[in-house]
């Protein structure tokens, strides 16, 4: 279980990014995170991913507080950021690299197969597309098999049908292994299509304004009744998120539907994701 507990951080110049922010993700969740500018998303990944440290509050994995970069945490982030001087296989076996070979080599091969780039693993990052090295970037940080994957608007650099295949690509590797996702998205179809809880922030500080949780099954048809009925849910909770700056309403749950850069050094497990 992720467990983000009452979260409070301020920067020195005062500047308040959240404020009592408390969540509670089973293992195997999928959680969209959506909000305007300025309402600590990405802030508060990076807490969670320990790259960061709160004011006030804890943030364990499992009940171990996650105060650095750790193994049980992986992110990804809005570019790929493979190394050019390695392999495709070469990037997601760094990742792995204190196994031993053969089943270094075994996560590697699977990996590649699952995101459709079996054949890839000898080319060179800069031989690929943007989807391309998305979806390696991806494998890259599933194939530690992490306890918690975090993903900072992953998509938001690419076409829609690119997006829409990579949403597919990351829900195929999800399957697999079924880490706890955390996803920050500034795109409401890709909360309903990839989540099964949305959580919808509110700006200055930063705080929780509502929560959602879905049970449509996968894949889901984004052109279906219920999905469309999720996505006008997520709105008319952002449009209330955005209306009401200046207060501080305690988090509610709606009812369930049924139909920044990288630190120049971090250890091995973040630098190849």
């Amino acid at each position: 279980m992720l467990h983000i507990d009452h979260i409070n951080k301020t920067y020195p110049n005062g500047a308040e990014a959240l404020r009592g922010v408390d969540l509670a993700l089973e293992a195997g969740r999928i959680v969209a995170i959506v909000g305007g500018s300025g309402c600590g998303k990405s802030t508060l990944l990076r807490l969670a991913a320990g790259l960061d440290q709160p004011s006030s509050g804890a943030i364990r994995v499992d009940g171990e507080a996650i105060t650095a970069p750790h193994p049980a945490v992986g992110i990804v982030f809005q570019e790929p950021r493979l190394l050019p001087w390695l392999t495709i296989a070469q990037n997601i076996g760094f990742y792995i690299a204190d196994l031993p070979a053969a089943e270094r080599r075994e996560r590697t091969d699977w990996a590649l197969a699952r995101i459709g780039l079996a054949a890839y693993g000898p080319r060179w990052p800069r031989e690929l597309s943007g989807g391309q090295a998305q979806r390696v970037a991806i494998a890259r940080s599933l194939v530690a098999h992490p306890k918690v994957l975090l993903l900072d608007e992953p998509f938001s650099a690419l076409d829609a049908f690119t997006r829409a295949s990579l949403q597919d690509a990351l829900l195929d590797l999800w399957q697999a292994q079924r880490p706890t996702l955390v996803i920050v998205t500034h795109d409401v179809q890709e909360a309903v299509a990839l989540s099964n809880r949305v959580v919808v922030m509110q700006p200055e500080p930063g705080r929780i304004h509502s929560v959602l949780d879905f049970s449509l099954p996968y894949p889901r048809d984004r052109l279906a009744d219920a999905f469309v009925r999720a996505e006008r849910q997520v709105l008319q909770a952002l449009d209330s998120s955005l209306a009401q700056p200046g207060r501080s309403p305690r988090p509610r749950r709606e009812a369930p539907l049924q139909d920044p850069p990288l630190p120049a050094l971090l250890p091995s497990h973040l630098i190849a994701v």
